[in-house]
C-alpha cells in the first residue's frame, strides 16, 4: 500500500506550512501557507505548486494564521474542488484574514500593473481574489476540538487544541489500514502552557511519527512574570509628558488580542490611564470580533471573567478600535501620549509601516517587538539592530528604542517543545518543520540528547523530501531534495 508523506513549504523555513499525504492512491495535503519574508520570497507564492492541485482529495488545515492558510484560495484556482477540514473558529478567523490578503494581493497588483503599462510591459494578475475565498469559505467542512472524522478512504483526522491561537489544532492521522496502520502527529504551531486567553496545549500520547514544528527551537522565552515585569517597566517610565508614542507591530490575529486582556488586566498597575491606546487594524477588530463570538474555547480565567463582568468585556474595554484610513493618518499629527497596536506583524506591511515615518525617527519614540521576525523581514531588520530602515522608497533612521519582548510569544520555546514531545509513549520518530536551520539542528540535538526519551528516528525536513510511512520508525527516503537516499538528519 503506498503510504507516503512529502514536504512542500515550512522546510527550514518558518513560513509557507504545506505537506502531502498519500494513502492509497489519495492525496491529503497539511495546510496550503504563503510564504513571507522578504520580497523575493513572497514572489515565490506565484510559483506553480509541485503537484497537481485537481488530485487532492482534501485539505486539512492546522489554523488560521496565513502562512498556513494564505494559498488556500491559490489552489481553488488552481483547479482544488475538495473539502477543507478545520475548526469552526479557524473558518471564521480564514474569513477575516484571506479577505484582507486578497485586498491586498488585488491592490498590490494594481499598482505594479501601473508602473507595468507605462513600460508597455505584461500585465500581472493577482495571486488570489475574493471571490477565489468565497469559494474557500464554500469547501470548508468545521470539525470540532475531539471529534475523529474521515477525510479520505484510509485517512482518519481528529484535531486537538494546540493553544496557539483561537481555533489552532494539533492534527492526529491515522493512515490506511489495520494491521499496517501508522499514526501521524502534526503539530501545527503549538502555543505555551499558563498562557493569557487560550487554553494549554493538548498533549498526545501516541504516534508512529512527530511532524513538530521548531520555531524557537534554539532558545528559552523570557518567563511570564519577567515578562509581565518588563512590560511594567516600559509603560511605567514613558510617560505622556517626557516621552513619544509607543508603537508595537502586531499580528491581527493572536497577538492583538491577547494584548487588548493584558491592557485590561493590568490598567491600573501599569498606569495606562495616561495613554490614549488604539487598535489601528481593521483585520485585528474583525478578528477580535471572532474571539468575542467564541468565548467558550477560551482559558477558565478569561470565561469566568467573562461571566463576572458581562458589561466589560475585556477585548473591548481598553482600546479604542481604529477603522478607517482617515482615523488612522490622523494619528500621525500626535507626537505623545498614544500607544499603537498595528499590523503588521513583521512590520512588512499594513498601517505600522506609515506610523513608523512618524515615529521611528524620534528618539523618544518606543517600539515593542513582540513576536517572531522572519529572515529579510523589516522587523527582523530593526531586531538585528539596523540603523536605518526603508520604508516607501525611503530611508528612515532608526532612533527609537526597540524593546524585544520574547515572552509574549505564541509560539513554544525549546524547553515547551521537548516537554511536548515527552509526553508521547516509546519514542516516536520525529521530523522538524516550520523552523529555520540554525533553530532545528539545535532542537534536533537536544531531542537526540534526551535519555529519558530520544526518538527512534530523527530529521530535518528539506523541501521536496519525500518519506516512506510504510517503513517508520525507519526512514526510507523515496526521493530527497539532494538528490540521494540519505535522510535530512544533523
Amino acid at each position: 500500500m503506498d503510504m507516503t508523506l512529502q514536504f512542500h513549504g515550512a522546510t527550514q523555513e518558518v513560513t509557507g506550512s504545506c505537506h502531502l499525504l498519500t494513502v492509497k492512491g489519495q492525496q491529503v495535503l497539511l495546510d496550503c501557507g504563503l510564504i513571507q519574508g522578504s520580497k523575493a520570497d513572497a514572489l515565490r507564492n506565484h510559483d506553480p505548486f509541485p503537484f497537481d492541485a485537481t488530485q487532492i482529495h482534501a485539505v486539512v488545515l492546522s489554523h488560521a494564521h496565513i502562512d498556513h492558510s494564505g494559498r488556500l484560495p491559490y489552489l481553488i484556482n488552481q483547479g482544488f474542488t475538495g473539502p477543507i477540514y478545520t475548526q469552526k473558529a479557524t473558518a471564521q478567523l480564514c474569513d477575516v484574514m484571506l479577505r484582507d490578503a486578497a485586498m491586498l494581493q488585488e491592490r498590490d497588483t494594481d499598482r505594479q500593473n501601473k508602473k507595468r503599462a507605462k513600460h508597455d510591459l505584461e500585465l500581472l494578475e493577482p495571486l488570489f481574489t475574493e471571490k477565489d475565498v468565497d469559494q474557500v469559505m464554500a469547501q470548508f467542512v468545521m470539525v470540532d476540538y475531539g471529534q475523529r472524522v474521515q477525510v479520505a478512504d484510509a485517512v482518519e483526522v481528529c484535531l486537538s487544541d494546540a493553544g496557539h491561537i483561537l481555533g489552532s489544532a494539533v492534527v492526529e492521522l491515522w493512515l490506511g489500514d489495520k494491521p499496517e496502520q501508522k499514526k501521524l502527529v502534526f503539530s501545527g504551531d503549538l502555543g505555551r502552557a499558563g498562557m493569557p486567553v487560550l487554553d494549554d496545549p493538548t498533549f498526545i500520547e501516541q504516534a508512529d511519527l512527530v511532524l513538530m514544528e521548531s520555531t524557537y527551537g534554539d532558545r528559552l522565552h523570557r518567563s511570564w512574570e519577567d515578562t509581565l515585569v518588563e512590560l511594567k517597566s516600559i509603560f511605567k517610565r514613558t510617560t505622556r509628558e517626557s516621552r513619544g508614542n509607543i508603537l508595537i507591530p502586531a499580528f491581527s490575529v493572536g497577538r492583538s488580542q491577547e494584548l487588548l486582556y493584558l491592557f485590561h488586566l493590568y490598567a491600573k498597575e501599569w498606569d495606562l490611564s495616561r495613554w490614549r491606546i488604539c487598535l489601528d487594524s481593521p483585520m485585528a477588530i474583525k478578528a477580535t470580533e471572532v474571539y468575542v463570538n467564541n468565548y467558550p474555547l477560551m482559558d477558565d480565567d478569561f470565561k469566568r471573567f467573562t461571566r463576572m463582568s458581562p458589561g466589560n468585556h475585556p477585548l473591548l474595554s481598553s482600546a479604542e478600535f481604529v477603522c478607517s484610513t482617515e482615523e488612522s493618518i490622523e494619528l500621525n499629527d500626535i507626537h505623545q501620549g498614544l500607544i499603537i497596536i498595528a499590523g503588521s506583524g513583521m512590520c512588512n506591511g499594513g498601517r505600522i509601516r506609515n506610523h513608523f515615518v512618524h515615529n521611528l525617527w524620534r528618539k523618544e519614540a518606543d517600539i515593542i517587538i513582540c513576536g517572531f521576525q522572519a529572515m529579510g523581514t523589516p522587523g527582523r531588520i530593526l531586531v538585528d539592530g539596523a540603523e536605518e530602515l526603508t520604508i516607501h522608497g525611503q530611508s528612515i533612521k532608526v532612533a527609537a528604542s526597540i524593546h524585544t519582548v520574547g515572552g509574549l510569544s505564541a509560539h513554544a520555546d525549546q524547553a515547551e517543545l521537548l516537554s511536548w514531545y515527552r509526553h508521547f509513549e516509546h519514542s516516536p520518530a520525529v521530523i522538524l518543520v516550520h523552523g529555520e536551520l540554525e533553530a532545528q539542528q539545535v532542537l534536533i540535538e537536544a531531542l537526540n540528547q534526551d535519555s529519558d526519551n530520544k526518538p527512534k528516528n530523527s530529521a530535518i525536513a528539506q523541501r521536496g523530501d519525500c518519506l516512506d510511512l510504510n517503513a517508520l520508525p525507519e526512514f526510507v527516503w523515496l526521493n530527497t531534495a539532494s538528490g540521494s537516499n540519505e535522510p535530512s538528519e544533523t
